[in-house]
């Protein structure tokens, strides 16, 4: 049971990484939804099994891990948060530009294409830090 559970896991990883890698606003959501499942799948696979762990005294042997089952409850309560926002946003977008595909940033793209501009890759600080001499007095 334990080896279907977590197969159960690793597709769901597999699926939603899929899902998160495409250019479709909906794709990503149903990706970020099943990543979150596999999550669970896997934090209560983790735990071991046995009776309820119920308040009051008795003995400990045959228990159920609470922690794990306290972990997916979490889990679950801000993966629906995180779904509820994206949908908030995706029919944000929607409204805006009638299309559910995600644009590139023009400035990515810039980036990409031409690389950082040497003034910020040559380690000097600013205007400030060039006027000034090696005793750190200003010029």
């Amino acid at each position: 049971m334990t080896v279907l559970l977590a197969a159960t896991a690793a597709a769901l990883f597999g699926i939603g990484t899929y899902l998160v890698l495409q250019r479709k606003l909906s794709r990503i959501i149903i990706g970020i939804a099943l990543l979150g499942h596999g999550a669970n799948v896997l934090m209560v696979t983790s735990g071991d099994r046995g009776r309820a762990p119920l308040i009051g005294n008795g003995p400990t042997e045959g228990l159920a891990d609470p922690l794990p089952q306290a972990l997916a409850l979490t889990a679950i309560v801000i993966s629906f948060g995180v779904t509820a926002l994206l949908l908030a946003l995706a029919y944000r977008s929607w409204l805006l530009t009638s299309d559910d595909e995600v644009q590139d940033d023009v400035e990515d793209r810039d980036v990409a294409l031409h690389g950082a501009p040497d003034d910020d890759l040559d380690g000097t600080e600013g205007d400030a830090d060039r006027e000034r001499d090696d005793d750190g007095d200003a010029a």
